[in-house]
């Protein structure tokens, strides 16, 4: 073999290690400061918390992800490059987010004042699964868009709406025709009645995640509180 022919093997080589490397990445999902909540053919919830002074490995995601910030607090991200991006001001919160898969970086509370807030979020892998919305029947509506609701997200894999019950204002029955991922920014009890007369009282905490399976019909009425959600519809 001459000179040129093994550097050209060795370039290959370290090519297809580098190349291996890369897809050796773990999945953003587990590590410490998560935990999983629930899962199913549509999503994986997983609830995020950012910890003080915890490295972290560098990371891809896998899957599209959608998801609440609950809490702002900073945070490092750093490529497998080595580039630390720069800080980026605080957000208001809830803060719906969605973000494409493959996205490969480390993200850490390292380097930041001792008392600064630890990040919070509820964050949903999105399946490579594609649904079809219901077809409402009989002129009921669909669940969003509603009054009072905004639309933060939308795109060719979710919408995301936030939307706050008010006590005194039902919101009349009305079809989930798209599977549905709900967190909980407001505590609150709501009251959900079907078609067929059940009525089912739920109460829900800051932090708390729900599934909408498509086709649920229901109204709802707030009985305590000024629950606030953020919905995310899947498309």
């Amino acid at each position: 073999m001459n000179k040129q022919c093994a550097v050209l093997t060795v370039c290959l080589l370290i090519g297809c290690v580098s190349a291996v490397d890369a897809e050796d990445y773990p999945h953003a999902f587990p590590r410490e400061g998560t935990k999983q909540l629930f899962d199913n053919a549509r999503v994986t919830a997983w609830r995020v918390q950012w910890l003080r002074n915890i490295p972290q490995p560098i990371h891809r995601h896998r899957y599209d992800m959608a998801g609440v910030y609950l809490r702002y607090g900073p945070i490092r991200v750093t490529s497998p490059e080595g580039v630390v991006s720069p800080d980026r001001p605080p957000f208001e919160v809830p803060r719906p987010y969605f973000q494409k898969k493959g996205v490969t970086h480390r993200e850490e509370v390292i380097g930041f004042a001792a008392d600064a807030p630890e990040r919070l979020a509820i964050m949903f892998d999105v399946k490579e699964v594609s649904v079809a919305p219901v077809v409402a029947t009989n002129g009921i509506p669909t669940a969003f868009p509603r009054e009072g609701a905004i639309k933060a997200i939308d795109n060719e894999r979710v919408i995301e709406w936030d939307y706050t019950w008010t006590q005194g204002r039902a919101v009349p029955t009305h079809l989930h025709d798209r599977d549905s991922v709900q967190v909980f920014f407001q505590g609150g009890t709501i009251k959900f009645t079907s078609p067929n007369g059940k009525v089912e009282t739920q109460t829900f905490a800051y932090g708390d995640a729900r599934f909408i399976p498509a086709g649920t019909i229901d109204a709802e009425e707030v009985v305590s509180g000024a629950p606030r959600a953020v919905t995310i519809e899947l498309k």
